[in-house]
């Protein structure tokens, strides 16, 4: 027995030896000049692109440091006025600035949840049509807005909802919804959604065509085994394509909540006028007027500053949101 007993713990040892001899060691990690030397020429084919974003992304952040100076143009660097958060102070002390924030976050908040809804419904039914002429036709006409001019777009806005002869105004008077004409152009509780539609109406074709992308990426098997199970056409869409797209939704959810304060000014540029100016004035607007129009170029550097901030936090914290609960992110 006490021979059993010590041949028996004899192999348990041998046992655990093998087992620890068998793991494998760790692989070192391939080295930076390693890695480059065995894909060099993917490094040479993006220096140009590189070279690209730094000229024209990281070279203009030099002009930031006319924020912090009294600047006056054909005056050298070296001899300009330093003021320090001067401009930033006078910033956040005039109303007006506030009242332009509130357009542009309401306005970045209405299009983020109507501009980035619609093309997603649109991609998955457009999805569904099998009918393969129409859909292409749908397609190209859908996105075909996308490249008309904001100019163009604009004329035809304001055309549809004039009070002389405009479409709108025509139906909504022929059915009986309104006794007299509506100003939609002079009436600034109305602005915000004129834009929002506006920019939906010419930009929902060309944004689907991403989330077409992802879903032709979807295995044909799922839907297949799906339908094997019973699922209808709906249970498919719900259990299949939007799980299956949902990696880029939530990727391009978090570039657009980055961009909430950078808008741009086109719509609103075009489509404002002075009986409106209160709710068509965004932040890339306040810059051009009150910076850049009345040669304060200080001030209008330190707004855009504080636009790039803001889209920068809103990123970050965008991102490590979607990282810590949905497991998704773009860094």
């Amino acid at each position: 027995m006490k021979t059993v007993t010590r041949m028996s713990g004899q192999s348990g040892l041998e046992g655990e030896l093998s087992d620890s001899l068998a793991v494998e060691p760790k692989r070192k990690k391939a080295g930076f000049w390693k890695v480059f030397k065995q894909q060099k020429y993917l490094y040479m084919m993006s220096i140009p692109f590189v070279l690209l974003v730094i000229i024209f992304n990281y070279l203009p952040l030099w002009g930031w440091s006319m924020a912090f100076q009294s600047y006056k143009p054909g005056i050298p660097f070296w001899e300009q006025e330093w003021v320090g958060f001067q401009h930033f102070i006078q910033l956040f002390s005039d109303e007006r600035f506030y009242l332009v924030l509130r357009n542009t976050l309401a306005m970045s908040l209405m299009s983020l949840a109507i501009g980035f809804v619609f093309p997603i419904l649109f991609a998955v039914l457009l999805n569904e049509v099998r009918l393969s002429i129409f859909k292409r036709t749908v397609q190209t006409i859908t996105y075909l807005p996308h490249f008309v001019s904001w100019v163009v777009v604009a004329g035809i806005v304001t055309k549809m909802l004039s009070i002389d002869g405009g479409i709108i105004n025509e139906l909504l008077i022929g059915l009986g919804i309104v006794d007299k004409p509506v100003q939609f152009m002079a009436k600034g509780e109305y602005f915000w959604s004129i834009v929002v539609v506006s920019d939906l109406w010419k930009e929902m074709g060309w944004n689907a065509i991403i989330f077409l992308a992802a879903i032709a990426g979807i295995d044909p098997q799922l839907y297949e085994a799906a339908k094997v199970d019973g699922a209808g056409r709906w249970r498919r869409i719900w259990h299949v394509t939007l799980p299956g797209i949902r990696p880029t939704i939530l990727v391009l959810l978090i570039l657009s909540i980055g961009h909430l304060t950078s808008i741009g000014f086109e719509k609103q540029f075009l489509l404002g006028n002075s009986l409106v100016v209160d709710y068509s004035e965004v932040l890339d607007l306040y810059a051009l007027n009150y910076g850049i129009g009345l040669g304060r170029f200080s001030y209008g550097t330190a707004i855009g500053i504080f636009n790039s901030v803001v889209s920068i936090i809103l990123l970050f914290l965008a991102n490590g949101i979607f990282k810590r609960f949905g497991n998704q992110s773009v860094m």
